[in-house]
């Protein structure tokens, strides 16, 4: 399994990247705790911008129980999106010694940000995840791909296993699509979060607008959530 940052942060009331270190720390725990199954984290950034509070966190990450985690190059400043090559290369490097220290298997996953932002280049999204992999990386990732040629110019560039992201109107693709063009592994973001939340406000808007509540004959009942929780 693994968390969205977004969905993390919305779950506890909060806007993404609003979390702190702690905050997004302790959530992943409570879902740790909550499955068998293992679980990896989106860890944003790292929490920091030095290779040092990476390596930190992929530690602390480590110590909560999780089994991996995704650090990105996206920097949260405006002004400047996204790290210089050198250091993002730096913060992968650091963060993949860190995983490999543990006693334990860690999946890193590198992610490179540029599509989400102006001006994005294929080019420089290949070149970040090549430099990913080359230290250490065991998934690399781009959100934001624009079509299925993009998406098999990334993959066929890359030896390590490709992430892609679906979630995005017009940009997200199917399984076999996917996988015919070479992606290993698929995420979903925010999409189960956010249509969880259109059957509530879909379910809010018709009580308030009609008085009725038609939505209930489509919900699953308490019993039957009870019995997943069990399961």
């Amino acid at each position: 399994m693994a968390t969205s940052s977004a969905a993390s942060a919305c779950a506890l009331g909060r806007k993404d990247h609003e979390l702190t270190r702690d905050e997004a720390l302790a959530h992943a725990r409570m879902i740790v705790e909550a499955t068998d199954l293992p679980v990896s984290a989106d860890l944003e950034k790292g929490f920091g911008d030095s290779p040092e509070v990476v390596v930190e966190t992929i530690q602390r990450a480590a110590n909560v129980g999780l089994v991996g985690c995704t650090i990105e190059d996206a920097t949260g400043n405006p002004d400047r999106p996204l790290y210089d090559l050198g250091l993002a290369v730096e913060r992968i490097a650091a963060a993949a010694e860190a995983a490999r220290a543990l006693p334990f298997p860690f999946t890193l996953t590198a992610r490179a940000h540029n599509f989400a932002y102006a001006n994005p280049d294929l080019g420089e999204t290949i070149g970040r995840l090549k430099a990913f992999e080359e230290v250490g990386a065991d998934v690399l990732f781009a959100p934001g791909l624009p079509d299925l040629d993009a998406v098999r110019a990334v993959c066929g560039a890359l030896s390590k296993p490709f992430n892609f992201m679906a979630g995005i109107k017009g940009k997200s693709f199917s399984v076999d699509e996917l996988g015919a063009v070479g992606v290993r592994r698929i995420s979903l973001a925010t999409s189960l979060y956010r249509a969880a939340m259109t059957g509530f406000l879909d379910a809010a808007r018709h009580v308030r607008d009609t008085g009725q509540f038609a939505f209930l004959d489509r919900c699953v009942t308490t019993s039957e959530l009870n019995q997943l929780m069990r399961t």
